[in-house]
């Protein structure tokens, strides 16, 4: 019996699955990178740049189990995002080793900056011991928790293919963050079986009619008019 044993075994050792599920979710975060993150984690080279950004394709079973730990990592970031924005007013744009740096490391700034920088640095720190990649966890928290700022919870979603992996077939989803990629249903126009509807639609095409009748009636009066002009003239009247 497994008394206390949540989650899938996935035919893994502890260990195996533990470093298993934290590499799928840093191949998640690490979709969503920018030139910037290329250049300061890759020396400016991406030999295998992603297909369709904020999106891995895996198995079912892989992705049900890897989910709460993107969500919970999602979470942590989203949160200290007060605590950057604090620590803002306090920065300097000063280079670093700088006089004005000196002197605003020597200061009160300083010491404020510190106390309100302290949580989403601690909140980094956090998220680098569950999945243990500096990468992915960069990109989460420049990119990915700025996005879900406003919402609360139900960042990712898992589209189970309908084709099966080859060699085993397994049963195959990805695992795509939300508000990117998101399914537009577009659904046609109901039609209209009521009276008014009828009763409206038969007005606007009697209109259409009795307007064509008055610019027939104008074209024909324009041209018993010149007619009338031509005989006046001395010509003879066909």
């Amino acid at each position: 019996m497994r008394h206390r044993r949540k989650g899938r075994v996935l035919g893994r050792a502890p260990s195996h699955r533990k470093a298993l599920l934290r590499n799928l979710v840093s191949n998640l975060f690490w979709t969503e990178r920018t030139e910037d993150h290329v250049d300061r984690f890759a020396g400016g080279f991406d030999p295998n740049p992603p297909k369709v950004k904020g999106r891995i394709v895996t198995t079912l079973q892989k992705a049900k189990e890897v989910r709460p730990l993107v969500e919970k990592c999602v979470t942590i970031a989203r949160r200290s995002l007060n605590a950057e924005k604090q620590a803002e007013q306090f920065t300097t744009d000063a280079k670093r080793g700088s006089d004005s740096w000196n002197q605003w490391r020597s200061g009160d700034e300083w010491k404020k900056w510190v106390a309100a920088k302290s949580p989403a640095i601690a909140a980094r720190r956090h998220v680098l011991k569950l999945i243990g990649d500096k990468k992915a966890v960069s990109v989460l928290f420049d990119e990915i928790a700025p996005r879900f700022s406003d919402r609360d919870g139900g960042y990712t979603r898992i589209l189970r293919l309908a084709k099966p992996r080859l060699g085993d077939s397994g049963v195959r989803a990805i695992l795509e963050f939300v508000g990117t990629h998101d399914r537009v249903i577009k659904r046609s126009e109901k039609p209209a079986f009521s009276d008014d509807d009828a009763d409206t639609d038969t007005a606007e095409t009697e209109e259409k009619i009795d307007a064509e009748k008055a610019v027939d009636v104008e074209v024909s009066a324009e041209e018993g008019t010149t007619a009338e002009v031509a005989t006046d003239d001395g010509k003879e009247k066909e």
